[in-house]
């Protein structure tokens, strides 16, 4: 979830790719608030809007892949040893490596805008049916189920100051002329930083040009965009920038980048009976999403259609469980965790993995380290606290690993520490949830819906989370406190602390609402904007 723009085969934000319904955006899920009738989770699975909302691309398929399991304690207490985090993804590669647990929905649509919905592996066994588009239905299962479905156009659910993300990574594309074909000008060796560093001219605001960077604004696309000037593109400053009264530049504005924006997507409000025999012993719903193009179309170019092991690692065993009709198709793009490609897997298009990214573990920490020496400084810099070990650095530093031996120490804390939720609302029933540490969202990547929880993230993705602020957070010291009260997920979102800050703009990193209200009702997604792009 939240990976748009992602992988790099269809990232848009490249000057030579094309907008591709291969993009998908986000995965939602949580238990339906529709407290009618027999227990429900709701999955909505959004990609890009092409060729437009409300019309689908007849060469995609779309699945959406579920696996209910019981809920599982962390087996090893308060060990935060590297020994630890190995036999942790040692245990998720024995569960999902091989033939897969899960069941799965797909979804083709026909020439006439006829969705085709197809259900593999669940408890009543293999049916299909055909519906409309753009229409609130219900699927009537063989057992007597009813599966509340939408699949059209709809309101990007993603508020998020996208470019003011991408500052913060030094992130060449978004703000210059940069073919794919040039991976080294992607993330340029800078700093990865939340505070505008002295002397960064390649990304610093421009107060003369302040949609530079920002390529749709209020809906609209401008198209504003640097040719990219000739190194050397590291950055020879020790010092974050500040303006006349002392103050610290924030690389986010606030604003949300997907104002105005229309996607397409699969809504499904699902019955957890239908979903597994055993729904009181079977409360977290594992569940993530894949877009496969078809071959014969000859599109997503720069995925092969016969990938090497080394191109793509789930071609190993995929080679052997394809069915008939998958066979035809690629894999272009996997959804589950908000952030987890686009943050930690660097929209790689042989990282694509889904519930399969242990082979990603190595990375995971490597690259967690290399943002913590980023992140971390500016954190410590607003005086807030840190769970990263930064040696007390005074700025953000460019640091990157080899050897997870050497990276591990720094992130361990950040890897292990339990993420506190804001208030108790998270658990209406009160019961004994242990909270989550970062490893095991991330691995394996699925969105894993606790059905006795909100679905608030991370024990699910709801409408409403703010989840780029939610990720940010994974970054502080959650034994720290602000105002008396300990660290939570939603302190970036308090403007208290803003107000108290040494930062300017005073606002949060990113917007706290969608451009839309949510419906209240399904498929709770707001319609589509009439002339959005």
């Amino acid at each position: 979830m939240a990976d748009h723009n992602d992988p790099n085969a269809v990232n848009t934000i490249f000057s030579d790719i094309d907008v591709s319904a291969a993009d998908l955006y986000d995965l939602f899920g949580f238990p339906s608030d529709d407290k009618t009738g027999p227990e429900k989770v709701y999955i909505a699975l959004t990609f890009a809007a092409e060729p437009k909302a409300g019309t689908l691309d007849t060469d995609l398929l779309y699945r959406v892949q579920i696996a209910p399991s019981p809920r599982v304690v962390w087996p090893h207490g308060d060990d935060q040893s590297l020994e630890t985090l190995l036999n942790y993804f040692e245990a998720v590669k024995e569960r999902y490596l091989g033939p897969s647990s899960a069941s799965e929905i797909r979804v083709t649509v026909d020439e006439q805008q006829r969705a085709t919905v197809r259900f593999f592996g669940f408890p009543c066994g293999d049916f299909s049916t055909t519906i409309d588009t753009n229409q609130v239905l219900t699927i009537d299962t063989p057992d007597g189920h009813a599966i509340k479905t939408f699949i059209g156009g709809r309101d990007d659910a993603f508020f998020n100051d996208l470019t003011g993300f991408f500052r913060s990574i030094n992130y060449a594309p978004q703000f210059y002329h940069v073919p794919h074909t040039r991976p080294d000008l992607r993330e340029l060796p800078i700093p990865k930083t939340l505070l505008e560093l002295e002397g960064n001219d390649l990304f610093n605001a421009d107060p003369n040009d302040p949609d530079w960077g920002y390529l749709h604004v209020n809906g609209r696309p401008n198209g504003s965009k640097r040719d990219l000037p000739p190194g050397p593109y590291d950055w020879k400053g020790d010092r974050f920038r500040k303006d006349e009264n002392g103050d610290y530049r924030l690389v986010y504005s606030g604003y949300d980048c997907q104002n105005g924006k229309n996607i397409n997507a699969i809504v499904l409000e699902i019955p957890l009976a239908f979903l597994t025999k055993e729904p009181q012993k079977n409360r977290i719903v594992n569940t993530w999403g894949e877009s496969w193009v078809r071959k014969a179309a000859n599109k997503v170019e720069t995925i092969p259609d016969h990938p090497f092991w080394l191109e793509h690692p789930r071609s190993v065993f995929d080679a052997f469980r394809l069915d008939d009709e998958l066979k035809h198709y690629k894999l272009v793009d996997t959804d589950g965790q908000p952030f987890a490609d686009a943050g930690f897997s660097e929209r790689e298009d042989n990282r694509q993995l889904g519930a399969n990214n242990f082979w990603l573990a190595p990375t995971f920490i490597r690259r967690t380290a290399h943002l913590g020496w980023g992140f971390g400084p500016s954190i410590s810099a607003l005086g807030l606290a840190t769970c990263f070990d930064h040696d007390n650095s005074p700025v953000s530093v460019h640091k990157t690993y080899e050897l997870v031996l050497t990276a591990f120490p720094r992130a361990k804390k950040l890897l292990f520490q339990h993420l506190r939720m804001p208030d108790d609302s998270w658990n209406p029933k009160g019961l004994d949830i242990p909270l989550r540490r970062p490893v095991e969202i991330f691995i394996p990547n699925v969105c894993a819906i606790d059905m006795d929880t909100t679905g608030t993230w991370p024990f699910g993705r709801r409408l409403e989370d703010q989840v780029a602020n939610r990720f940010l957070a994974m970054f502080l010291d959650m034994d720290a406190e602000f105002n008396g009260h300990k660290y939570h997920l939603d302190l970036l979102n308090d403007p208290a602390l803003w107000q108290a800050a040494p930062v300017q703009p005073k606002t949060s990193p990113n917007p706290l609402h969608n451009d839309k209200p949510f419906l209240k009702e399904f498929p709770y997604l707001a319609p589509p904007w009439p002339e959005a792009y």
